[in-house]
């Protein structure tokens, strides 16, 4: 008989980026889209739009970068000490973490039994790579990387930002911010659908609840500035 092998897509292994990706290029495109919105809308000139625009650009990478790398190495961190006092565990307490592992399996549907055997096994080829994925969740998969994540994040929030600048630039200045609000939110349902497919995801679903929070951030700014009515 011919074993018919096929073979699966999955998008587990580009979490790490992906969402560092995703989160950078929409909070980019909102963020700046919606700063040069509002200052236009209170009524400043192309020259200063433009200034408001770039120095957003600038300090939203440079403040992505920093929080994406504070937050990844905080769970990295994490993930380190319980490695670290899992081998502790297994050093002091084998038999003990044996049962624990054996417990594990037998709570994800294994009889006595086989769930021993399973442990036993698993515990004889890697006795941390077992405890570390099946009990505390970790593996190369899912393994957080700082610098990785930090880099994607600036560089995908300027990538975002960049569209509004120069929609901003080219557009008149009586319509820089109608002219921004224009073409950022199709970009904006073109980034979400683009997400969603890469994670799996309905690209309808991705699309509408982007569109839909950028032209709610994008309203709420144009309102503030058409209330103060100041030059900056």
């Amino acid at each position: 008989m011919t074993r018919i092998l096929h073979s699966e897509t999955h998008t587990m292994h580009r979490i790490g980026w992906l969402r560092a990706a995703v989160l950078g290029a929409n909070d980019g495109l909102v963020s700046t889209a919606s700063l040069v919105v509002g200052v236009a809308a209170a009524g400043s000139g192309r020259p200063e739009v433009l200034i408001a625009g770039l120095a957003g650009l600038v300090a939203g990478a440079m403040s992505m970068a920093a929080g994406e790398y504070v937050s990844v190495s905080s769970q990295t961190d994490a993930e380190k000490a319980d490695i670290a006092r899992e081998i502790r565990e297994l050093e002091e307490t084998p038999e003990a973490e044996l049962d624990e592992l054996t417990q594990i399996y037998v709570e994800r549907g294994l009889n006595d039994r086989l769930a021993r055997e399973v442990a036993v096994q698993l515990t004889e080829k890697d006795a941390l790579a077992a405890h570390a994925r099946d009990e505390l969740g970790i593996s190369e998969v899912v393994t957080a990387h700082p610098v990785q994540a930090a880099v994607v994040s600036a560089l995908s929030f300027a990538t975002g930002a960049v569209v509004p600048l120069i929609v901003a630039g080219l557009a008149p200045d009586p319509r820089i911010a109608l002219a921004v609000a224009i073409t950022t939110l199709p970009a904006l349902a073109v980034l979400g659908g683009l997400g969603a497919s890469a994670g799996g995801a309905g690209l309808a679903k991705g699309a509408l609840r982007v569109t839909f929070w950028g032209a709610l951030a994008m309203g709420a700014t144009a309102a503030v500035g058409m209330m103060f009515g100041v030059n900056v």
